[in-house]
């Protein structure tokens, strides 16, 4: 039997509050989420919904790790060319 909506539609839900809490976490933090996504989309049991709401939150994750990452490079950067941390 096929899902209904009503079930379909706590899974979206789940997933936004996932996905917010996720803005809250440190660069260590959202790598060891992602590392669990994978995780759970490497299972070979895993549902075809289930492996598409962990691809969603797994993306999520790697789009705010780059942000994270980008952010430090940007300060290094500023560091490299004055010798000083300025704000950028």
């Amino acid at each position: 039997m096929g899902k209904s909506l009503k079930d379909t539609n706590i899974k979206a839900t789940e997933t936004v509050t996932i996905i917010e809490e996720n803005l809250n976490l440190n660069l260590e933090q959202a790598f060891e989420e992602l590392e669990e996504k994978i995780n759970k989309l490497e299972d070979e049991n895993i549902s075809l919904e289930d492996s598409f709401r962990y691809y969603q939150e797994g993306m999520k994750l790697l789009k705010l790790c780059n942000d994270q990452i980008d952010t430090v490079e940007k300060k290094v950067m500023k560091i490299n060319e004055t010798g000083v941390l300025d704000e950028f």
